[in-house]
């Protein structure tokens, strides 16, 4: 199974897989996504991680990462981007595999 790059942004649904992440500072992982007209469902978390920023020699968190099992049985890698930009999506897909 070859993951393809994606890089789009996803519309997250209210209901939340885990909720209690708020108390740990993480970003509470959404049920379900909208991307291009197609749905991606989650239906259990495979792995997460972070990754962090240098600016002007101080380490920040910049993004959480969800490597997640879809109900539809493919695999993708989402992230929640911390800095809030107006206008600009806080969660992207970063690969899918559709395993083809």
């Amino acid at each position: 199974m070859t993951a393809r790059f994606v890089s789009a942004a996803l519309t997250p649904s209210v209901e939340c897989v885990d909720s209690a992440a708020l108390s740990m500072g993480e970003p509470p992982l959404p049920a379900r996504f909208a991307w291009g007209g197609d749905a991606i469902a989650v239906e259990r978390v495979v792995r997460t991680w972070r990754s962090t920023k240098n600016d002007r020699g101080d380490d920040y968190l910049a993004r959480h990462w969800y490597e997640i099992a879809c109900a539809d049985g493919r695999v993708a890698v989402v992230y929640f981007d911390r800095k809030e930009l107006r206008g600009r999506p806080r969660w992207w897909l970063y690969t899918l595999d559709d395993g083809a």
